[in-house]
């Protein structure tokens, strides 16, 4: 499931599941992307044409929608994009189709921080059904900073053109929650010691204390782009020099001698790195699952898997964790776990091997504090109110 369909679940103190987020698209190219269905990958439908997906997608949709609704005395429903893609409407499955299908209370939400959120709401409205508009209760203007007096007569403008009262101001608020699909670059290091800076374009990398390869749709295009951009060569002269590598999952697959793709899946054989002692061959089901696994410098640490690909290791791989999850090779490490740096005492001693001296603090309660410190943070501005029924 998606990130943000994970994090609200999360807020929300219930626990994730794949029919919170039945279709899930992930882009594997410019007009290509490959289609999940209740956690699963779906190639039948991911070669047919968007347009005519709906058919097969439709009944799982509302198949989840129900058994959400039967379960839990509210279901909060997130649109995609917007509800005004007018080219898109026929094989509509994630906005004002599903708001129709059970007669939600809909809000229009807006980010005021981008600027055009008033012609944004009116050409919204109007591009809606009749049916549809009969179901929005209001407008929320989102991530608002500055003195409010700037709005004007704005709203009173915006609710006589469309009868619809805008009903919630929410403030820009700072903070360190997980990005929804992207990783983006929020570190202070003014104040912070240790510094993540994502890296897309060749630079030498022997300066950085550590190196973290993450995981990759596709890992021999991901493989290849490194190459071809100068980045392999910088991270095999960064390794000799010392520098700690930790590569997950696709990240580990690539850093490994080959990758042997017998069927084709990712566009033949390559050749890795060669930085770790570890064959690895794609395979056309997927892993995934959670997990819970003997870290062998340390206890229990826990993860997800979510790979093609099985991985063998030669003789000078060493195990890192058990049951075929990760291996090192002195200054290099591998691992298939995602989320393995949540776990405290992991990230302890990855951050006391770089030379750190602090004490990492527990992932999941800073992620809960977080969420409750935004939470409260919006209810005192007082600018934010009740949501009419």
């Amino acid at each position: 499931m998606g990130r943000a369909q994970y994090f609200q679940a999360l807020a929300a103190r219930a626990e994730p599941a794949v029919r919170m987020n039945p279709v899930l698209l992930k882009p594997s190219a410019q007009t290509s992307s490959q289609v999940i269905v209740m956690g699963r990958p779906a190639p039948e439908i991911s070669a047919v044409p968007w347009m005519e997906r709906r058919a097969r997608l439709w009944p799982i949709v509302t198949e989840a929608l129900g058994s959400l609704i039967a379960e839990f005395d509210q279901v909060v429903i997130e649109g995609a994009g917007s509800p005004a893609e007018i080219n898109l409407r026929r094989g509509d499955i994630v906005n004002m189709a599903v708001a129709l299908e059970c007669q939600a209370t809909v809000y229009l939400v807006a980010d005021i921080d981008r600027g055009g959120a008033f012609a944004h709401f009116l050409g919204t409205w109007h591009c809606l059904a009749q049916e549809e508009q009969a179901l929005v209760r209001g407008f929320v203007l989102n991530k608002f900073r500055g003195d409010q007096a700037l709005l004007g007569n704005a709203m009173d403008w915006l609710r006589e053109r469309t009868g619809i009262p805008t009903v919630a101001i929410v403030p820009m608020i700072p903070n360190t929650l997980p990005e929804e699909d992207t990783f983006r670059h929020r570190s202070r290091p003014a104040r912070r010691k240790i510094n993540v800076v994502p890296l897309r374009e060749p630079c030498s990398l022997e300066e950085f204390h550590a190196i973290i390869l993450p995981g990759s749709k596709n890992t021999a295009e991901s493989l290849r782009y490194l190459r071809e951009n100068g980045l392999g060569a910088e991270i095999v002269r960064a390794a000799r020099q010392g520098v700690a590598i930790l590569g997950v999952c696709g990240g580990m697959q690539l850093l490994g001698r080959q990758i042997l793709d017998p069927r084709g899946l990712e566009g033949g054989d390559i050749s890795g790195l060669g930085l770790l002692d570890l064959a690895t061959t794609l395979e056309p089901e997927k892993t995934t699952r959670q997990r819970e696994v003997r870290w062998v410098e340390g206890g229990i640490v826990s993860g997800y898997e979510i790979h093609h690909g099985r991985t063998q290791a030669g003789p000078a791989a060493h195990i890192h964790l058990e049951d075929g999850l990760g291996w090192r090779q002195e200054n290099v490490y591998g691992v298939y776990l995602h989320g393995l740096l949540e776990n405290t005492a992991y990230r302890q001693q990855f951050l006391a091997r770089l030379g750190w001296k602090g004490r990492a603090k527990d992932w999941k309660l800073g992620l809960d504090a977080e969420m409750e410190r935004v939470t409260r943070k919006v209810g005192e501005t007082g600018w934010f109110e009740r949501l009419p029924e």
